[in-house]
């Protein structure tokens, strides 16, 4: 049985955990959220996280940096992306140096106490959108039929075969 941990959209579901940091772990705690930004995977224009279900994810401090928020969404159910998580090797590692400055966190030992972790901190969005539909799965197999499409395009044999009809829809979309 699958637990529930935030709301769906289709096949992509949210998720906001919301921490509170240790007394004088601000510093810290945002040290080790530079060294996560600058981790391959995390870097800015860098979109091979380890976890490839992942849409996106944020940290953010609030409240004096006494609080933090980590919210992401992701596709497939809660306890696959758990496991995903769990099993990432080198993210759970940084994450682990993250958390490590929040109140009750004890280690992420085992999948089960990592679950009870989370789900502690957890608050299920009072509402949830998304402007695109698609599994991150998609996404990436349409950006590269698009690439594959351009190069189609650009070739200098094109012209002739792309006069077929049935090529038509492509063109107009390939047009905007």
């Amino acid at each position: 049985m699958s637990t529930t941990a935030g709301r769906s959209v289709g096949p992509t579901s949210e998720f906001s955990l919301f921490f509170h940091v240790k007394p004088g772990q601000s510093e810290p705690l945002r040290a080790a959220l530079d060294d996560l930004q600058q981790t391959p995977g995390y870097l800015p224009g860098d979109y091979g996280m380890a976890i490839k279900t992942i849409h996106e994810a944020r940290f953010v401090l609030f409240d004096d940096d006494t609080r933090l928020a980590f919210i992401t969404s992701f596709d497939g159910p809660w306890d696959a992306y758990m496991d995903d998580f769990f099993n990432s090797g080198p993210t759970l590692a940084l994450f682990d140096l993250i958390f490590r400055h929040t109140e009750g966190y004890a280690g992420l030992p085992d999948l089960a106490t990592e679950k009870a972790f989370i789900l502690g901190a957890q608050e299920r969005a009072a509402a949830y959108a998304r402007n695109y539909p698609g599994t991150v799965k998609e996404i990436l197999k349409a950006q590269r039929v698009n690439a594959a499409f351009q190069k189609v395009l650009d070739h200098p044999d094109a012209a002739a075969a792309l006069q077929h009809p049935a090529l038509q829809p492509l063109l107009d979309e390939a047009g905007d």
